[in-house]
C-alpha cells in the first residue's frame, strides 16, 4: 500500500504519541505539567547548555503543546541533542519526530522533503538501540506509507517485523498488527495485538493501546460497530486507567446516533485523562441531545486546552458555538 505525500506526512502525528526517551522531566510531563517542565528544563540548560535530556524535553514540549508555529527551535533542539550526544537513540529520534511534525503541518512539499531525513533519523535511532520499540514502530509506519522511490516498501516493513520479534516477542507482534491493519486484515491484527504481552515495558504497553485503538478505529470506519466494541472493550479492560478504551467506546456509539450513551464514555474518557478531542466529542453528543449549556461549556473547553484541536475540528466547534448562542 503505497500512500500519497500528504497521507505520509499526517499519519506522523499519530506516531509522536509513542517517544520512547524516558527523562527526569517524565513525571511533569504525563502530569502535564507543561509550564513546570519548561521552567525546569530551561533552568538546566543555562547551567549545561548540552544537557541531553533537558535538550530532549524542550523539543518534546513543543510536540506536546501543538506549537507549530515553534517546530523550527524543536528541530534546533533535537539537532543540538545529537551533536552533543551523536550515539543517542532518543536525541535521533526526536528529530524524527520533530521532522515528522514539521511534514504533517507543511503539507504534501513538506512531506517530500522531509521523507529521506525522517527515514534516516528513525533508522538511526533504531542503528543505536536495537531495543528502542517506539523508533521501530515509527520506521515500520514510514516502510509502509512512504513509496519505494523514498525508501519505503512492504518488504522492509516485513523485514523488520521479523528482526523486531528475534529481539522481543511482543514488540514483533504489534509491528505484526500494524502490518496486517495496513493490509485490512483486521482479524489477524486483532489477534496479533492481542496476544502481545507488554509486562512492565510502558513503552510498549503504549503501543499496544495505540495498536488496539487503532484497530477499533478502523472497525468503526467500516460501521462494524460490535467488532470495534468489542476491541475498545478488552483496550478498557487491560488498560482501565487510560482514557483510549472509553473514548474509543463513545466513538462507536456517537456514529450510531447512540449519543446519550456516547455521553458516558466520553465523561468517564474525561476522567481519566482530559484532552481537547474528548471535550469537543462530548459537547456534540450534549448538543445532539440538546444539552445546550453543556455543550456551549465543553465546545468553549475543547477550543481552549492545548494541545488544542486541528484546524477543521477547531472550526466546526467556533461554527457551533455560534449556533448554540444565537
Amino acid at each position: 500500500m503505497k500512500l500519497s505525500p500528504a497521507l505520509i506526512a499526517s499519519s506522523f502525528a499519530l506516531l509522536l504519541t509513542q517517544t520512547a526517551g524516558a527523562h527526569e522531566y517524565d513525571a511533569l510531563m504525563k502530569a502535564k505539567k507543561y509550564a513546570e517542565a519548561e521552567k525546569a528544563a530551561t533552568a538546566k540548560l543555562s547551567s549545561d547548555a548540552n544537557n541531553m535530556d533537558a535538550l530532549l524535553v524542550k523539543a518534546e514540549l513543543i510536540l506536546a503543546e501543538g506549537k507549530t508555529d515553534k517546530l523550527d527551535d524543536a528541530a534546533k533542539y533535537a539537532e543540538q541533542c545529537i551533536a552533543a550526544h551523536p550515539q543517542s537513540s532518543e536525541c535521533h529520534e526526536m528529530l524524527g519526530n520533530v521532522l515528522g511534525s514539521k511534514a504533517t503541518s507543511g503539507g504534501m512539499l513538506a512531506a517530500m522533503s522531509y521523507a529521506g531525513k525522517i527515514r534516516d533519523a528513525f533508522l538511526k535511532a533504531v542503528e543505536l538501540d536495537p531495543k528502542n520499540y517506539s523508533a521501530r514502530s515509527s520506521l515500520l509506519q514510514y516502510y509502509l506509507m512512504a513509496p519505494a522511490i523514498a525508501g519505503g516498501g512492504k518488504s522492509k516493513a516485513q523485514n523488520l517485523v521479523i528482526e523486531t520479534a528475534k529481539i522481543n516477542a511482543a514488540a514483533g507482534s504489534l509491528l505484526q498488527a500494524s502490518l496486517d491493519l495496513s493490509d485490512d486484515k483486521f482479524s489477524s491484527a486483532e489477534t496479533a495485538a492481542l496476544s502481545a504481552i507488554p509486562g512492565s515495558n510502558e513503552t510498549l504497553g503504549k503501543m499496544q493501546r495505540n495498536t488496539l485503538y487503532g484497530i477499533g478505529a478502523k472497525y468503526v470506519q467500516q460501521k462494524k460497530f460490535s467488532d470495534a466494541e468489542r476491541v475498545f472493550g478488552e483496550l478498557q479492560q487491560r488498560f482501565p486507567d487510560k482514557n483510549l478504551g472509553a473514548f474509543g467506546m463513545g466513538r462507536s456509539l456517537q456514529e450510531q446516533g447512540k449519543h446519550k450513551e456516547a455521553i458516558a464514555w466520553y465523561e468517564k474518557a474525561q476522567t481519566l485523562d482530559s484532552s481537547a478531542g474528548v471535550f469537543y466529542r462530548l459537547a456534540q453528543c450534549q448538543q445532539a441531545v440538546n444539552d445546550k449549556n453543556k455543550a456551549i461549556s465543553n465546545f468553549e473547553k475543547a477550543l481552549s486546552y492545548k494541545p488544542g484541536l486541528s484546524k477543521k475540528l477547531r472550526d466546526d466547534a467556533e461554527d457551533q458555538l455560534k449556533a448554540l448562542k444565537a
